[in-house]
Formats: C-alpha cells, structure tokens, sequence
C-alpha cells in the first residue's frame, strides 16, 4: 500500500471509530467486494419499518416498490429526481393497502423522534450501475 493509500486509510479508521463511539453507529464492515450493493439498502429499510415502525409487510412492500421507483426513474432530470425522493423521504409514502382502502403513508424516517432511526456505517461501499463509484 502506498503512503497515500496508508494516510486515507488511517482516516478511514478514524471516522469509523467517530461514527460508531461517539454517534453510536452500527458497524456493517467493509463492503468493497459486497455483491449487489445498492443505493438503498432494502433488507436494512424492511426490518427498520416492520420492527421499529410496526408497519404491516403488505405496505412496506408496496412503499418500498414506490421508492425504488423514484429513485431508480431515468425519464427525469437528477434534480427532479432528488427533489421527489427528498419529498419522499421528508414527507414519507403514500401509498395503499388495497383496493379502496385510504392512503397511509409510511414514513421512511422517524422525524419526530430521530433516535427511533437505525443508523449505521459501512466502509467502501461500492456501487455498480451504469457507472461504478465508491462514495
């Protein structure tokens, strides 16, 4: 490893150690070579709404096809994009259990209570698309 990659990687360790001792993040470990990560962690958001949000499976799994949708829409500009997830994410999902039941919208984030929210970190998550990065 050079000096450079030495140096990134004391950093790296540093801001891990910051995340999970002082803010009390979940490790997740090193996802480099984690197949098929993803923007959004689906398996993570569906434990999150089930366990700690006690929404049914039918509506996570109807909010999460909702959000995959959006997030995934290539018909739209990146900032119309990110404007309508950021709503979803502020305003939570609107979606419904059946036909010709109300709307109920599932909030993605806990806004009123902020430590109800899973927080967790992983290093090196790479992503593989049209384009690979590692943000």
């Amino acid at each position: 490893m050079s000096k450079i990659g030495q140096l990134e990687r004391v950093t790296q360790n540093r801001v891990v150690e910051l995340f999970q001792k002082k803010l009390n993040y979940r490790y997740l470990g090193n996802w480099e070579d984690r197949e098929d990560n993803s923007n959004i962690e689906e398996e993570i958001l569906r434990d999150y709404l089930k366990n700690k949000k006690k929404y049914s499976d039918n509506l996570i799994v109807k909010a999460l096809y909702e959000f995959n949708k959006t997030v995934g829409d290539q018909s739209k500009s990146l900032y119309d994009v990110n404007k309508a997830v950021y709503s979803m994410l502020r305003y939570g999902v609107n979606v419904q259990s059946d036909i010709g039941q109300n709307k109920k919208t599932i909030q993605l984030i806990d806004w009123k209570d902020p430590l109800n929210n899973d927080f967790a970190i992983a290093e090196e998550v790479t992503i593989k698309g049209v384009h690979k990065k590692t943000p």
